[in-house]
């Protein structure tokens, strides 16, 4: 009988309490992957939005959350007129609820701004000018709202007509219904008022000159910040607490699979007292014992981490399919989140069977063969 064979035979001589540990093993390890890809996908689905659109800096007020504060519309000009400043054009953007969709991205775009550059029409047009109330639908927003050229939407106690139906090129660009600035500020009642300012900076700036460009616009907007476009997500206070409750919440989770192997490897060596005195008369290390119950421990975290990710990347695509997440974000799959998810749920397996080793470690041959 060889060492891993062992192994197999303690965790399949339980098979009803080996395969609740894997449950609940595998509970917080889908947990993990579902709440961290999802969080993740955002981050990503913003990282491209601004990729795609073309924008170098951006200028906002991201104290607030996810959603910067508004302010006043005139720091566009002012903005403009700094060095190192190719282009700028004004933003407007929110998350509300829209007829029967429980979210969604709106976004006021200053009219004949470059943010509209890369929006290609699938069928319909742009609207007319800045002033007429119509909107474009990404292409994901409008099979979420189930809407199609000539029919309307309502935002706020506005109907507007829907012109146009984009591709944007980006999941967050598809889930997204946009409408020229004036429009969004007079709909949304905030006349005069934006919450970005994208800036296209001069051709090859290097980032010695982003930053003097950044600390600038500090000087004419304290309360706010310019960060290059790559650095938006990492920088934001809003995404890294939405980063923070999903890992911390995912913790919970994980502590509870902590706490069920570490109860099944104990119960395994209480119940293998005999056995392990046997193998200690028969020349068996304590370390080895320990070696064994560490191999049993994190072969059942390996197993569970494979079933949880299983688990949670069905979760992740289930709910990027759902209404109120579809177009908002694209779930994060990536292999690196897999084998972090994994490699998590294998040091849970590791860490809860010290304990139990380290009692294994504590019996005498002797009385354990009395056992």
């Amino acid at each position: 009988m060889t060492f891993f064979t062992i192994v197999l035979r303690s965790l399949t001589r339980r098979p009803v309490r080996t395969c609740l540990t894997l449950v609940g093993i595998s509970i917080g390890i889908a947990a993990v992957v579902a709440l961290v890809g999802m969080a993740w996908g955002y981050e990503k689905g913003i990282t491209k939005q601004l990729d795609v659109v073309g924008v170098d800096m951006v200028v906002s007020n991201m104290s607030g959350g996810l959603m910067p504060k508004v302010f006043d519309e005139t720091l566009q000009e002012k903005v403009s007129k700094l060095p190192r400043v190719a282009e700028t054009t004004s933003v407007l953007m929110q998350m509300l609820s829209v007829e029967d969709a429980p979210i969604m991205m709106i976004s006021g775009r200053e009219w004949g701004g470059f943010a509209w550059n890369k929006l290609k029409l699938i069928d319909g047009r742009m609207p007319a000018n800045g002033s007429e109330k119509a909107v474009v639908l990404g292409k994901i927003a409008a099979e979420v709202l189930k809407k199609k050229v000539g029919d309307t939407v309502q935002i706020e106690t506005e109907e507007l007509a829907v012109v146009g139906i984009v591709d944007g090129q980006a999941m967050v660009e598809n889930g997204t219904i946009f409408l020229p600035l004036g429009v969004m500020q007079e709909v949304t009642g905030n006349e005069g008022k934006v919450n970005f300012i994208d800036i296209r900076v001069t051709p090859e700036l290097p980032k010695p000159e982003m930053d003097l460009l950044s600390k600038d616009i500090h000087v004419i907007f304290p309360e706010g910040r310019a960060m290059v476009a790559s650095e938006v997500v990492g920088t934001s206070q809003g995404f890294q607490v939405a980063r923070a409750m999903s890992w911390s919440t995912a913790l919970l989770a994980i502590i509870v699979g902590v706490l069920g192997v570490m109860n099944t490897m104990l119960m395994t060596v209480f119940e293998r007292t005999h056995e392990i005195g046997i193998l200690l008369a028969v020349g068996w290390r304590k370390r080895r014992i320990v070696y064994m119950v560490l191999c049993e421990s994190a072969l059942l975290g390996f197993l569970g981490g494979v079933v949880g990710v299983s688990l949670g990347a069905l979760g992740l695509i289930i709910l990027g399919a759902t209404p109120g997440v579809s177009g908002f974000l694209e779930p994060d799959l990536s292999p690196k989140l897999m084998l972090i998810s994994i490699g998590i749920a294998v040091v849970v397996g590791i860490v809860s069977g010290l304990y139990p080793a380290w009692r294994s470690s504590r019996l005498s041959p002797s009385l354990a063969l009395q056992a």
